[in-house]
């Protein structure tokens, strides 16, 4: 009935592309970009199989590990609709814009070194995409409606779930109309009662499914603990007079942050400290998310409409433009720099991480996950070198990794959403995740909830019948 090949996300987190096969009709499940630095090249190479033939693509939200392929696969040839929730459009295009646009520039940077040095590139040094070459996706979005069903090739019709992951982000549920069997992708399945977002959806039946296992070994710190910690970090940091750098992911957790922000500030528990958020993607995305209050956790609009909304708070500070940027540095005074990318891939943050890396009296301060082979993986293991934009730097700054703001489910939050089903799914598959992760997770499963889960393995098919 159904057939999966995963050539993303199968033994590693990011890249998530899955080509679901069903009556000779080829659909991908996501389209995006392979972070860890040791599959990068996978970024550069044709898609496995020709995009020509390729009928659909299924968007599960706008993160660029699930969207961020997208031009490549366009400008190979695909031609088919790509479905999405409209927030998840509108934020799609705000980071494939940016991520070309730094393409782009860290081209034309390296360009600049290998001149200077006098050192011959191996390679031409070219931009993975464009910014034009992002554009030219524009025109293939489609919108997909949350909760009603939506017949997408004779016999099988597609419902789309609350995934409670980022603003927009769904879980697809495809059924089968003859054998009324259903197949859901959780994408990256989100966690209960987060303050700015709707718990994901739950099923009572699910005969085949494909599920994320990113935090499937561990438990995210409580709201509690994660507050505290960054309480008394900025504090502490405040009084040796240094900057609290963020690194950030520009959709979500920029805008959980500054609500975290102001929940402290209203309480007293940080000084009063100018904010930057140095990111035109997340300045642009906290844009989408004021027009798209149905979306959001409905006593978090409540409160926005009834106080101040955290997005405007006096103290923040939006940069956008380079010499803005750039004006941090002579601020006096400690700061806080909220800026992208969050794994320290690229991005203004690196700039930023120059600055303040090896202070001793600034704090780079992890909000999020960072995957094998990341810069951002590279600090938090605790090297006491790395290397930035072409130059090593002694970590002398204070390290700090606050897990309590991630939007994936950790194990607990997978159980708890699993416990509704009336029985166990036929086939589970584990995508996304690090091997041992993914070990440890399905070892759980079997444990807890008798169920039985494969991991997939790239570019090998699993048929579902």
């Amino acid at each position: 009935m159904f057939s999966l090949t995963c050539y993303g996300a199968a033994g590693n987190v990011t890249g998530s592309r899955h080509l679901l096969n069903y009556n000779n009709k080829n659909f991908l499940i996501d389209c995006g970009l392979y972070q860890e630095r040791e599959l990068l090249s996978r970024n550069w190479e044709n898609f496995p199989v020709n995009p020509e033939n390729i009928d659909a693509i299924f968007l599960t939200h706008a993160h660029l590990d699930h969207c961020g392929f997208l031009p490549r696969l366009v400008k190979e040839g695909f031609r088919g609709p790509i479905y999405a929730t409209e927030p998840t459009i509108e934020i799609a295009k705000i980071a494939l814009l940016d991520a070309a646009k730094l393409y782009e520039e860290d081209a034309q940077k390296k360009i600049l070194r290998h001149k200077l040095s006098g050192k011959k590139p191996e390679h031409p040094v070219v931009p993975l995409y464009t910014v034009d070459e992002a554009y030219d996706v524009f025109e293939y979005f489609q919108t997909i409606p949350c909760n009603e069903n939506f017949e997408i090739t004779d016999g099988l019709m597609l419902t789309c779930h609350n995934a409670g992951h980022i603003l927009g982000s769904v879980m697809f549920e495809f059924i089968d109309r003859k054998t009324g069997k259903n197949l859901v992708f959780t994408g990256d399945l989100g966690r209960p009662e987060r303050p700015l977002l709707p718990e994901p959806e739950r099923f009572s039946k699910i005969d085949f499914l494909v599920m994320e296992s990113t935090y499937g070994d561990s438990v995210h710190e409580s709201d509690e603990l994660s507050y505290e910690i960054i309480a008394q970090t900025i504090t502490e940091t405040a009084e040796k007079q240094g900057n609290i750098v963020v690194p950030s992911f520009a959709i979500e957790r920029t805008q959980e942050f500054l609500y975290c922000l102001k929940k402290l500030l209203d309480e007293n528990k940080i000084p009063h400290l100018l904010t930057f958020i140095d990111s035109p993607m997340a300045i642009k995305v906290t844009e989408v998310f004021k027009r798209y209050p149905e979306f959001l956790r409905q006593s978090f609009y409540k409160e926005v409409q009834e106080n101040e909304s955290p997005f405007e708070m006096e103290l923040v500070h939006p940069t956008e433009s380079v010499e803005e940027s750039k004006s941090i540095n002579h601020v006096k005074g400690s700061v806080i720099i909220i800026a992208g990318s969050g794994m320290c891939t690229g991005g203004r943050i690196k700039h930023h991480l120059v600055t303040n890396i090896s202070r001793p009296e600034s704090t780079i301060m992890f909000i999020g996950y960072q995957a094998n082979g990341t810069l951002g993986r590279e600090i938090v293991s605790g090297k006491k070198q790395v290397r930035i934009l072409g130059e090593y730097r002694q970590v002398n700054a204070n390290i700090v990794q606050v897990n309590g703001f991630s939007s994936h489910a950790d194990q607990n939050e997978i159980l708890w959403w699993l416990s509704n089903f009336e029985k166990t799914p036929e086939k589970t598959i584990l995508v996304h995740g690090e091997n041992q992760t993914q070990e440890t997770l399905k070892n759980v499963l079997y444990e807890k909830k008798s169920m039985k889960a494969d991991i997939a393995v790239y570019g090998i098919t699993m048929r579902m019948e």
